[in-house]
């Protein structure tokens, strides 16, 4: 007899094809993604351990999830979010179940018009962020989301990339590095992407396409300063020619053409590759950049600086490297090194938020009701991180800095969500302040930013809170530079 989960997920196809956003919520609520009926809000000058884990670990706490890892602890946390299929997520299934993005099988993908799945992988991004459980694996979809990107602009991509997400990112977001890399390479959103179906030698004198072999080499392993060669580029293209994306019978799957393939002899980082090795090829070839010392250094770094800071301090990055060294690229191993350094510890509110965690932290602070369409998709486009728009194969930069030019749109986003503007996203100011038992300005912000104010801060509060307005004084403190940090 299926159980409530399984029930549930099964009806959400139902209720949203009806238009039942309403009942979905409600369903999404009841499964847990709900406002407790009490909230305990955080008191000093400080962020507490368990609010920095949930701000750079997680998008943000929802509320009750500081008390909760409070009680469980910190280690009990991160041990806890690395085995994410242990975690029930039946309320973020229920919000994301209906959609195309995540049930269209790879052969029927095509069959969906390319804006619909645009706007759908838009909306299932954001909805997985704000309402899953399992928020650590959430944080590093989106960050080897940006480590291997795809644009979905580019000829097949709008119909490839909800694929490569699925399929390939959040497959292996928490597996070992050289699986996740073999997996990027034969998506066929990256063959699309980076010309790698173009990559053929055919007849003497074929020159191969080296584009994807140096984004290989320069972004996802090695790093600009790795060690190698442009004949080490070149190589590394001769070993990945040959690999092209189904157009008949399975459209959307990778397959190896024999013929297109140069079967010759090859040598990539002083590594020896023989002739006959056929799509064996692409294996050898990330065993040696997987195992070359420069890629530990260079997936490490990006990490720290994803988790713990936009210059890492050599000790993290260091105990990170030795990690991914020690263990074969084990990506649980190496998370949870970072997680449980002193240097993150001592990172705590010193980090610009970007967009999207403004805007998922930001939901999930105040428990709201989103199906994330319409307004809240344009308001995260004008901040200039809609997923999977960055025009360049490096991805949207890291450093939360690189967004300041778009406060005005975050201070616009802030209003609209407090005054009830957006068109399908509510947040319930009113119950959210009865369950902090603490009505004032300074209430909702223990809440929302994690210490007290300072004096500047406290002034500002008193100034608002004169003029009697519960949402202008929500859009104040979501606007303010202290929640503008995690």
């Amino acid at each position: 007899m299926p159980g409530r989960r399984e029930v549930l997920a099964g009806a959400s196809g139902a209720l949203a094809l009806g238009g039942c956003d309403r009942m979905v919520g409600a369903a999404s609520r009841w499964l847990g993604a709900d406002l407790p009926a009490r909230v305990a809000v955080a008191e000093g000058p400080r962020i507490t351990p368990e609010r920095h884990l949930l701000s750079r670990a997680a998008f943000g706490p929802w509320p009750g999830d500081e008390a909760r890892v409070r009680a469980m602890g910190v280690d009990g946390w991160i041990d806890e979010q690395l085995e994410p299929d242990g975690i029930d997520d039946a309320a973020c299934e229920v919000r994301t179940g209906t959609l195309d993005v995540a049930l269209v099988p790879s052969d029927l993908i095509f069959e969906v018009r390319p804006e619909h799945l645009e706007r759908q992988l838009v909306a299932h991004t954001l909805l997985r962020a704000v309402y899953s459980r399992r928020q650590l694996q959430e944080v590093l979809v989106a960050f080897w989301s940006d480590h291997f990107h795809v644009h979905l602009g580019k000829a097949e991509c709008r119909h490839l990339t909800a694929l490569h997400v699925r399929e390939v990112i959040r497959r292996h977001a928490l597996g070992r590095f050289r699986d996740l890399l073999r997996a990027v390479v034969c998506s066929p959103a990256m063959l699309v992407y980076l010309d790698g179906r173009d990559n053929a030698v055919e007849r003497p004198g074929d020159v191969p396409n080296e584009n994807y072999a140096r984004e290989l080499l320069e972004l996802h392993t090695l790093g600009v300063r790795g060690g190698y060669t442009q004949r080490d580029v070149m190589e590394a293209a001769r070993c990945l020619t040959g690999w092209v994306v189904r157009e008949r019978w399975a459209p959307g799957r990778a397959r190896f053409v024999p013929a297109r393939h140069d079967d010759g002899e090859k040598t990539v980082l002083g590594r020896r590759i023989p002739a006959g090795g056929g799509a064996h090829d692409l294996d050898r070839l990330l065993d040696v950049v997987t195992r070359h010392p420069s890629c530990a250094g260079h997936v490490a770094t990006r990490l720290c600086r994803q988790l713990v800071a936009d210059d890492p301090p050599a000790t993290v990055v260091t105990a990170a490297a030795d990690a991914f060294a020690r263990t074969d690229g084990d990506l649980r191993a190496v998370v949870r090194a970072i997680l449980r350094s002193e240097a993150f510890a001592a990172s705590a509110g010193l980090r610009v938020k970007r967009p999207f965690r403004f805007v998922v932290s930001t939901l999930r602070a105040l428990a709201a009701d989103t199906h994330a369409r319409g307004d809240l998709q344009a308001h995260i486009a004008r901040m200039g991180q809609s997923p999977h728009d960055h025009p360049t194969p490096d991805g949207y930069p890291l450093e939360g800095e690189a967004f300041l030019g778009t406060l005005l749109s975050r201070w616009r986003f802030a209003v609209a969500l407090a005054d009830g503007g957006l068109d399908d996203t509510r947040a319930d100011l009113a119950r959210l302040r009865r369950a902090l038992g603490d009505g004032s300005a300074l209430g909702l912000w223990r809440h929302l930013v994690g210490r007290d104010p300072d004096a500047a801060e406290r002034a500002a509060l008193a100034s608002q809170a004169r003029d009697g307005a519960a949402a202008r004084t929500l859009a104040l403190v979501l606007s303010s530079p202290g929640y503008q940090t995690c």
